[in-house]
C-alpha cells in the first residue's frame, strides 16, 4: 500500500483512536498472571502437574476424548476471555476495521510458531487458509502440483477448484503406510514425480488420515533444490509440535487454532514467507496474491517482494485485513498459545506423543505390528494420531458399517470418543479403513489403557456375530 503521510496519519489516528476505546472500556486479552498461578510449568508426566492441568478443561467427566485430531477442548480461561469480549463488544460497539486488529495476536502467535508478525495472519481454519495460498499463487493451465492421496478434504477441495477452473494438474501420489515407512522413501516419492511442468509441492504436516508426520524439512529442502513454492497443509503442527516455522523452510503453511492448539472454533493461521532467510530458504519469495483482502491498494500495485532479510511489506496484514472482524477470537487464540507457552511446547509435545508411544505398544502387543497404519521404526514420522485395523476378518477392512458402528459403541457403551478413517492403500483396489485415537494433553495414560481394553472388548464383541 502506498505509504504516503496522509496514509500514516490516518493509520495512526485509527491506532490511538483504538488504543483508547480499549482502555476505556477495559477489553482484552486477560492477564497472564490471572491464570498463570493454575498452570503447571514442570513435566506433565508428574500427576499432580497433569491434575492442575486437566481441571483447565472443561470436558464432560464421563468422557474420554481421543480425538483432537478433529477439534481440541478450549480452556476454561480461554471461554472466559470469549464471553466477554463478546458481550463487551455488544455493551459497546467500536469500529471492526481498525488498521491494528490483532496486531498483539499475530505478535504472539509469531513468537510462539518461530516467524514474524509480518507473515501470519488469524484467519477462519485450515480450510480458510488453505484456499487462500492455493488460490493466491500464480498458476496457469498445465502448470503440476505435486501432492498426496492422504491430504485432507480442507486442502483437496481448494486444489481441485485449481483443476477446474485453471486448468492446474494436481498429481496425487500414495505413500506407503504401516510400521517400516520411512521419511527417506518419501522425499523419493516427491522427487520422482517431479518434472518440468511441477511448480508446487503440497504435503500435510501431519497426515490427518494414519497420523504420519511427513519429514517437512526434508520436502522444503527437495523444493529448494528444483525451485518450487512449498505449500503445507499444517492443519495439526500448531499446539503439538514445538515447531519453528522458518527453521522448516517452507514457503507457505496453513494451520488449525481450535485442533491441538485448544482455541475457539473457527480460527486458524496463515503462514507466507516475507522475507529471503537463506539459512532457512535460500530461493526469491514466490509472486502471491492476497485474494481476500481490504488492504490491497484499490489502484495501482504492490511494491515488488523483498530479496533479502527485510520485508518490503507486511504481508500478514494484507491476509488479515478482510473486512468486519470477529474481535474476540484472536485475543482468545492469543491466551491458548501463551498457555501452551506457559506449560512449555516441549513438554506437550513430549506428554502427548509419550501417550501416542504407549497406545501404539498396546496395539502392536493386541493386534500385531501388521495392524497398524500408523509409522512405527522411524520416529521421525511420529505424531500424536494412531490409526489401526482391529479387526481380524479381511472383509471388515473395506466395510464403512462396520467402523461406523465401532466408532458409535465406543462412545454410547464405554465414552470413548475417537474416529475412523479411509484412504487409498498401494497396491489396494479398494480404500482402507482404520480406527484413529488422538489424544491431547487432557488425557492420562490410564484413560489410554482404558480405551484399548474397551477396545478389545468390543472387537471380540463384534467378531462373534
Amino acid at each position: 500500500m502506498d505509504s504516503s503521510g496522509t496514509d500514516s496519519a490516518i493509520v495512526e489516528m485509527a491506532r490511538r483512536r483504538t488504543e483508547a476505546e480499549a482502555a476505556s472500556t477495559g477489553s482484552g486479552p486477560r492477564p497472564p498472571a490471572e491464570w498463570a498461578a493454575h498452570v503447571p510449568s514442570g513435566p506433565l508426566e508428574d500427576p499432580s502437574n497433569w491434575r492442575a492441568l486437566r481441571a483447565l478443561f472443561p470436558l464432560d467427566p464421563e468422557l474420554v476424548h481421543l480425538n483432537v485430531g478433529t477439534l481440541g477442548s478450549t480452556p476454561r480461561p480461554v471461554l472466559e476471555m470469549l464471553r466477554t469480549a463478546d458481550a463487551e463488544y455488544a455493551r459497546y460497539p467500536r469500529d471492526p476495521y481498525p488498521p491494528t486488529t490483532f496486531s498483539e495476536p499475530r505478535a504472539v502467535l509469531a513468537r510462539c510458531y518461530g516467524c514474524d508478525p509480518d507473515e501470519i495472519a488469524i484467519v477462519q481454519g485450515a480450510t480458510d487458509g488453505n484456499a487462500r495460498i492455493l488460490n493466491g499463487l500464480e498458476l496457469a493451465e498445465g502448470d503440476e502440483v505435486i501432492t498426496t492421496t492422504h491430504e485432507c478434504y480442507t486442502m483437496q477441495a481448494p486444489l481441485n477448484v485449481l483443476h477446474n477452473r485453471r486448468g492446474v494438474v494436481v498429481k496425487k501420489l500414495t505413500p506407503r503406510l504401516g510400521p517400516d515407512q520411512s521419511a527417506e522413501e518419501i522425499v523419493e516419492m516427491f522427487e520422482a514425480a517431479i518434472t518440468p511442468r511441477t511448480k508446487v509441492i503440497e504435503w500435510a504436516a501431519v497426515t490427518f488420515t494414519v497420523g504420519t508426520t511427513m519429514p517437512t524439512r526434508a520436502l522444503a529442502e527437495l523444493a529448494h533444490r528444483h525451485g518450487l513454492i512449498s505449500v503445507v497443509d499444517g492443519a495439526h503442527l500448531p499446539g503439538q509440535f514445538d515447531m519453528d516455522l522458518h527453521e522448516l523452510g517452507v514457503d507457505f503453511l496453513s494451520g488449525s487454532g481450535a485442533k491441538y492448539q485448544c482455541g475457539p472454533m473457527g480460527t486458524g493461521i496463515v503462514y507466507a514467507r516475507n522475507k529471503v532467510l537463506r539459512e532457512h530458504n535460500p530461493l526469491p519469495l514466490p509472486a502471491f496474491w492476497p485474494v481476500i483482502s481490504l488492504w490491497y491498494p484499490i489502484e495501482g500495485e504492490l511494491p515488488p517482494r523483498a530479496t533479502g532479510r527485510e520485508p518490503t511489506y507486511d504481508i500478514g496484514t494484507f491476509l488479515q485485513k478482510t473486512g468486519s472482524a470477529d474481535l474476540s477470537r484472536g485475543p482468545a487464540l492469543q491466551a491458548a498459545a501463551e498457555i501452551w507457552e506457559h506449560i512449555g511446547r516441549d513438554n506437550v509435545q513430549r506428554y502427548v506423543h509419550g501417550l501416542c508411544d504407549r497406545l501404539k505398544e498396546r496395539v502392536v502387543d493386541r493386534w500385531g505390528a501388521e495392524s497398524l497404519f500408523s509409522p512405527l521404526n522411524d520416529r521421525r514420522l511420529h505424531s500424536g494420531m494412531v490409526a489401526f485395523q482391529p479387526f481380524a476378518d479381511p472383509a471388515d477392512a473395506v466395510d464403512p458399517a462396520k467402523f461406523m458402528e465401532f466408532e458409535e459403541r465406543m462412545e454410547s457403551e464405554y465414552g470413548v470418543n475417537l474416529r475412523f478413517t479411509f484412504f487409498p492403500v498401494r497396491g489396494a483396489s479398494s480404500e482402507r479403513y482404520a480406527i484413529r485415537l488422538a489424544p491431547h494433553l487432557y488425557n492420562s495414560p490410564e484413560e489410554i489403557d482404558g480405551a484399548v481394553d474397551a477396545m478389545i472388548k468390543l472387537t471380540d464383541e463384534m467378531a462373534t456375530r
